[in-house]
């Protein structure tokens, strides 16, 4: 289904009176079947991307409401691809899924070098920093993130979570990264166990 269409939708609920957080856990849950299905074979990277930006526009449609509503968010997220790795598609999935459960996501972007996500820890003060790569020379980069969030005083300020096809657990484990987030649906219920202190 077209943005436009879906956006329509939206607003016809909500013009209904459909209630925001009612409308947001729906998209989170369907964001949760597409990730199931896609890990299972059952959905291809196309599905994947067009979920990902449909709920992207869905939120964006709604984030002024919570606005006005004063409705706390969960959480703040800083998020980015490290340097030398200009993939995407699964960061924007994350963040999709991150914001359909009320967090605040400071999107980086991709190629992102190690003085800016220290910089936005320091400016942002996150719960969360997520670093993202599919190559494996993110690896160098991600170790350099944290290593330098210990040398600035940081690191105890801020969970730091890594995701990506070129990493693992064992390597989050090796460089001081706080967890590893194999999939988009992990990497949302890390950042929620964290602020919420489970």
């Amino acid at each position: 289904m077209p943005l436009d269409e879906t956006k329509g939708f939206v607003t016809e609920a909500l013009n209904a009176d459909a209630a925001p957080l009612d409308i947001v856990d729906a998209v989170s849950a369907g964001l949760e079947t597409v990730g199931a299905r896609y890990e299972a074979g059952e959905y291809f990277l196309m599905e994947l991307t067009l979920a990902g930006s449909t709920a992207a526009g869905i939120m964006d449609l709604i984030k002024p409401l919570f606005d006005e509503a004063d409705i706390p968010l969960k959480g703040k997220v800083v998020f980015g691809t490290v340097a030398g790795d200009l993939h995407y598609i699964g960061k924007d999935v994350v963040i999709a899924m991150l914001r359909s459960q009320r967090f605040d996501v400071i999107d980086l972007g991709v190629d992102v070098s190690v003085e800016t996500f220290v910089s936005a820890v320091k400016e942002e003060k996150p719960d969360v920093l997520a670093l993202s790569g599919l190559l494996t020379i993110v690896k160098e980069e991600m170790k350099q993130v944290v290593d330098t969030l210990r040398t600035e005083g940081l690191r105890e300020t801020v969970k730091v979570m890594i995701g990506g096809r070129a990493v693992s657990q064992q390597f989050a484990d090796e460089i001081g990264a706080d967890a590893f987030g194999a999939t988009a649906v992990e990497g949302v219920t890390l950042c929620s166990s964290w602020v919420e202190g489970d």
